[in-house]
């Protein structure tokens, strides 16, 4: 049956027996494709039967179904002519693992970060309603997403206006970790009212039928929720509710989104499911399982850079109860699970609030603790505010931890970390530190730990080339050091690219230098390689523009010094997906790269 499936449009022929079989064959061939290529396996398998009934019920490209953060929308790319291609999802010129407006005109919205679904389609249907049409806008949200502030500004926009929107609320008890926070503990107390849920929901067609009730029964249905459930939070602020139902009962599913698609205010859709749904090991881990390597890939031995930083947390906190470890929902992700259940009353995890979690640990600064913020460097990004204005500009103690920094891989342009040397380094105030190896890693972060003010230590995603790290050492800000003695050529690596520049450095016959500091930069070992070699080539994972070499650059510049520079990083362009060995080569951060460079 899948085979037949090239567009929406054919499976509105199917009866609901033909739907449900669909979904079964679905599933099987999401873990049988997931499996080969990676991918976020539970939070797709437990959407299948939201997606088909969707695509039942509604018209894309005509309506436009928005998914947060994308991660689920693998069922919703099978079904608009993508099946041929799962094969080469999250690969290099494969398929996107989020919605991707240029691959398809069923994505309506491009996704990739949480909690934009609600701001993008609300702004979709006020549009459709500006041009008058009768096109559906559909925004569908994970529940963990609602922990993101953003989602919460355009609920209350949304409320205030009769947009067309209808907002689908997947709730499984998950974003990647278990949810946490008082809206989490709503949606269950919201759950808990059976006999609400229970009578609006099969109230709804009813409704439908007889309009010259429906007056009547929206003031009884007020008291009724006084009795049975506190007022929901989503109508007080201007957004009918309707649910919850199970959102694997696929015949509930058409028949509501039949009705809700009749109506035309801004309403909510509250369903029920579970992560991982159909395969018992993943219903079982849903953490685990959310992304999956491929089965092809084999694990390294080495520490990763995320358990080196767990492991110092750890370390440290056994030795100092000032340690305050804080997570926006990447708790494991991170390196953090063991901490948080050896120290729970040092870590805070405040869910998918990236501003919310600066902010904080600014609080917790102005007290005399030791905030330690372990973000990745593209979530970053969204609190970029709260680092200038509530951080740096109060030179509070704070280290920042930021991991996935640099090219990513197979997640693409939406999780690539390339732009933290270039925003971070015009800020006053920071320190900004990017580890060659796990050894590096531990002693800066004893060392950002140690230090006042506000630290930045950027380490990218995978393994380390050092298994041996754990010290009490510390590194001295603002030095590099010189890790191989050459002649003509000097390279200026910063972070992980020392690997490759030394591979480099011994065809050319060139000085190496470990930078190990973006800012301040070694500014006197700079200007001595400058007087005593012919190029300087410096090499780093972030973008040229405003990065670690453009901060030579400038440095050279004020010192009147005139010789050949290289900047070796991340063009002006979004990178692409694929291995992080692919794009490292694609992008000429190998060594084959630098030795073109030196010899062009």
């Amino acid at each position: 049956m899948l085979d037949s499936i090239q567009s929406p449009k054919d499976i509105k022929q199917l009866d609901l027996d033909q739907l449900q079989s669909l979904v079964d064959e679905i599933r099987v061939f999401l873990i049988d494709t997931i499996q080969k290529t990676g991918g976020h396996l539970a939070p797709n398998l437990g959407t299948i039967e939201l997606t088909v009934a969707m695509h039942y019920v509604f018209n894309t490209p005509k309506d436009s179904f928005v998914f947060d953060v994308g991660h689920q929308a693998y069922t919703h790319k099978i079904l608009t002519g993508r099946l041929d291609k799962m094969h080469t999802l999250r690969k290099k010129s494969g398929l996107s693992g989020f919605t991707k407006q240029s691959e398809s005109e069923h994505d309506a919205f491009g996704a990739g970060h949480s909690s934009t679904s609600i701001s993008a389609a609300l702004g979709i249907a006020i549009a459709n309603k500006f041009k008058q049409n009768q096109k559906k806008s559909i925004a569908i949200i994970g529940d963990g997403a609602l922990t993101g502030g953003m989602s919460f500004e355009a609920l209350n926009h949304a409320g205030d206006t009769d947009a067309d929107l209808l907002i689908i609320l997947n709730d499984n008890d998950m974003s990647i970790s278990k949810n946490v926070g008082a809206m989490s503990k709503y949606l269950t107390k919201l759950i808990s009212g059976k006999m609400y849920s229970t009578m609006k929901s099969k109230s709804l067609g009813f409704l439908e039928k007889m309009p010259m009730i429906r007056e009547f029964a929206k003031r009884s249905e007020e008291h009724l929720k006084g009795m049975v459930l506190p007022s929901t939070l989503f109508e007080e602020l201007g957004v009918i509710y309707f649910g919850p139902i199970d959102g694997h009962d696929l015949p509930t599913l058409v028949k509501t989104l039949q009705n809700l698609k009749k109506l035309k205010m801004p309403r909510l859709l509250h369903i029920i499911t579970k992560k991982g749904y159909g395969l018992k090991t993943a219903e079982n881990d849903p953490c685990k399982f959310h992304g999956v390597a491929p089965a092809s890939t084999s694990s390294s031995t080495l520490p990763s850079y995320s358990e080196v930083f767990g492991q110092w947390l750890l370390d440290t906190a056994a030795n100092d109860q000032q340690l305050m470890a804080i997570t926006p929902a990447m708790c494991t992700g991170s390196g953090m699970s063991e901490f948080e259940k050896k120290f729970p009353d040092q870590y805070f995890d405040v869910g998918i609030a990236e501003q919310h979690a600066i902010t904080f640990a600014g609080g917790l600064a102005t007290q005399g603790l030791k905030p330690v913020v372990a973000i990745y460097s593209t979530f970053l990004q969204r609190g970029y505010d709260q680092l200038i204005h509530d951080i740096a500009l109060q030179n509070l103690n704070l280290v920042f931890a930021i991991d996935r920094a640099g090219l990513v891989g197979a997640d693409g342009a939406t999780h690539a970390g390339c732009f933290d040397l270039s925003f971070l380094r015009c800020i006053p105030n920071l320190v900004i530190m990017a580890p060659s190896n796990a050894s590096d890693l531990y002693q800066m972060l004893n060392t950002a730990y140690h230090t006042d003010g506000p630290i930045c230590v950027r380490y990218p995603r995978g393994a380390s080339v050092i298994e041996d790290y754990s010290s009490h050492n510390t590194v001295e800000i603002g030095q590099a050091n010189v890790v191989r003695t050459g002649s003509n050529i000097a390279i200026l690596a910063f972070g992980t690219t020392l690997d490759q520049a030394l591979i480099a450095g011994d065809i050319l016959d060139a000085t190496v230098v470990d930078m190990r500091f973006v800012k301040p930069l070694d500014e006197a070992l700079i200007i001595e390689l400058s007087n005593t070699h012919q190029q300087l080539i410096s090499i780093e994972d972030n973008a040229i523009t405003g990065g670690a070499g453009s901060a030579v650059s400038e440095l050279l510049h004020a010192n009147h010094i005139s010789i050949s520079l290289t900047l070796i990083g991340l063009p002006d362009s979004f990178t692409e997906q694929g291995s992080q060995e692919e794009l490292y080569e694609l992008y000429g951060l190998d060594a084959q790269g630098i030795i073109r460079s030196a010899q062009s």
